[in-house]
């Protein structure tokens, strides 16, 4: 059998698939749902098979990449999970302090992928610090099934402590300049805009297809925005026209950037919602941003 392109897929199946990633559907609608578009050669299992992550075949900058010091490290969250695990990251050869920048996951736990862009974001000159909220609950247990199941039994808003909590961590580490933004994608999106508002010291900020906060929370936020969002997102897109507009009526710093004909997760290079000339032009204007803002 030829291998399945994306260019064959409806998108109605992303969207399918997206429903699945974020619980609004079970493992077992998802697959009966899955079942109408099973034809023309295609089966379930193919389709299943095609459309989750590949997290070995994906990985861009190795754990052990000896351009890198990279390790797993705890940090105390006393409003929030008590002690998080997190991967901190900065370039071997660095001289000086850097800025620094807290990587924050889906809603799944801290997953290989997001270890990998922390990963990337070091490489490219900061010192990184990417948690797993799931640590109070043992941890990402080894797959994105499981790992969402762990993720619902956790207030967002306790989890949001232990991102701020990273962020103030990092900020008295001593390879760090004091300065310190968020990069977050779909969960870990809504978490920075949130950082946002919650930290009036936080440098920047960059959402990736995340969700906004509420208007009467804009006037609240100091830190400069980088926002990015997929054309194909309808519905984390369905709050952003509020959002921009409590954002203009507040004068607030934001640059957001829609990209035409991306899905929601589009950065993710694990699965085939991927879209590298997108993934490529959001990451470099976000390194762009922080190398900018955190200097």
């Amino acid at each position: 059998m030829n291998p399945i392109r994306k260019e064959d897929i409806q998108q109605e199946v992303f969207d399918l698939y997206d429903d699945y990633a974020h619980s609004r559907i079970d493992r077992r609608d998802f697959v009966q749902k899955l079942s109408a578009y099973a034809v023309g050669g295609l089966t379930v299992t193919s389709l299943m098979s095609f459309l989750m992550p590949d997290y070995k075949g994906a990985i861009q900058i190795k754990a052990d990449d000896p351009r890198l010091r990279s390790e797993f490290i705890n940090y105390p969250s006393p409003k929030g999970g008590g002690t998080i695990k997190a991967l901190l990251s900065k370039p071997a050869d660095s001289k000086g302090k850097l800025g620094g920048i807290v990587v924050v996951h889906e809603n799944r736990g801290l997953n290989p992928h997001i270890e990998d862009v922390a990963r990337r974001a070091a490489l490219a000159g900061f010192v990184t610090l990417a948690p797993d909220a799931l640590t109070p609950l043992g941890g990402y247990p080894g797959s994105d099934d499981k790992g969402r199941e762990l993720q619902s039994k956790r207030s967002r808003d306790e989890m949001l402590e232990d991102f701020i909590a990273a962020a103030e961590y990092l900020k008295t580490n001593p390879n760090c300049n004091g300065k310190v933004g968020v990069v977050g994608f779909c969960f870990g999106g809504w978490i920075s805009n949130m950082m946002a508002v919650r930290m009036p010291d936080l440098a920047a900020a960059v959402p990736f297809y995340g969700g906004q906060p509420a208007a009467e929370d804009v006037p609240k936020i100091k830190a400069p925005l980088l926002l990015h969002y997929g054309e194909l997102d309808k519905g984390v897109n369905a709050g952003w026209p509020a959002y921009e507009a409590a954002l203009k009526e507040n004068k607030k710093e934001y640059t957001a950037y829609v990209y035409p004909n991306a899905n929601h997760g589009f950065h993710n290079d694990t699965t085939p919602r991927y879209d590298k000339a997108a993934a490529e032009l959001a990451w470099q204007r976000t390194i762009d941003f922080f190398k900018k803002k955190l200097a």
